[in-house]
């Protein structure tokens, strides 16, 4: 039967995986001898011949199984791990944060707010960054918004939105020549992970975030002014709407 003839990918994948038995048998190699053990041991160990970890270590492991490669790396104490790259077709790493930054972005412009993507706090590190900054320089207002996707350490992230709010206090002493005032909020995405967190802290929540959430809703989709205090408006799973944070008797009944 004629053979037909090799595909770019079929070329490309024996390539790689060429280079990835070179690289792979020169770290058993070399873990192999900073632990004494022969070629032969170790080949009983894992249930082969002394040819097979030879070849191996030859760089002519490609056909091995990932099997005997794990159990090399047991029998010598190493860490393998053998994975497949996030798929790129599954979007950005950072989809969901993305999707309320837009959010956040649109409604704002339709507010009337010039709106600011990732704006860092401190030009030497740009890592702090606030994550929406919506400015309306004919009423002098700077909003800080936080997107959250998934909340984490609660704490850290409250001394993290404590610092951005300080340092665009800061900027607002001298931005168009000052008189900006400054509001900061979270917004949260609504899944049942973060309502559930939310609601078995609703004190925690409320004392940091004590502003009220309808007002903050309202700040965010219109021209009113929003409260003096932090608020926690919520944002839908899909990101596409804005709603508050109904929290009668401390409790969270946002729906």
């Amino acid at each position: 039967m004629r053979i037909g003839k090799r595909t770019r990918t079929a070329i490309e994948a024996e390539q790689r995986a060429a280079a990835c038995a070179t690289g792979l048998g020169l770290a058993i190699r070399q873990a192999r001898k900073r632990r004494h053990v022969s070629q032969s041991d170790l080949a009983v160990r894992i249930g082969a011949g002394q040819s097979t970890i030879s070849r191996i270590e030859c760089g002519r492991g490609a056909g091995v199984r990932i099997a005997r490669w794990l159990r090399l790396a047991l029998e010598l104490g190493l860490a393998a791990r053998f994975e497949i790259a996030r798929d790129p077709a599954d979007g950005p790493a950072d989809a969901g944060h993305l999707a309320i930054q837009e959010l956040l972005l649109r409604v704002g412009r339709a507010a009337g707010y010039t709106g600011t993507f990732e704006l860092p706090t401190r030009p030497s590190g740009p890592g702090r960054s606030i994550d929406v900054c919506l400015r309306n320089a004919s009423a002098r207002r700077l909003l800080v918004l936080e997107a959250w996707n998934v909340v984490g350490d609660v704490g850290r992230a409250a001394r993290s939105f404590d610092r951005k709010l300080a340092a665009a206090r800061e900027s607002a002493e001298w931005l168009d020549g000052g008189g900006y005032r400054v509001h900061g909020a979270w917004v949260v995405r609504a899944t049942r992970r973060n309502r559930a967190l939310v609601s078995g802290y609703p004190h925690v929540f409320g004392a940091k975030l004590p502003g009220s959430s309808a007002a903050w809703v309202r700040a965010l989709v219109s021209s009113s002014v929003p409260p003096d205090e932090p608020g926690l408006p919520w944002c839908d799973v899909a990101a596409t709407r804005l709603f508050a944070w109904r929290r009668s008797g401390m409790r969270d009944a946002a729906s």
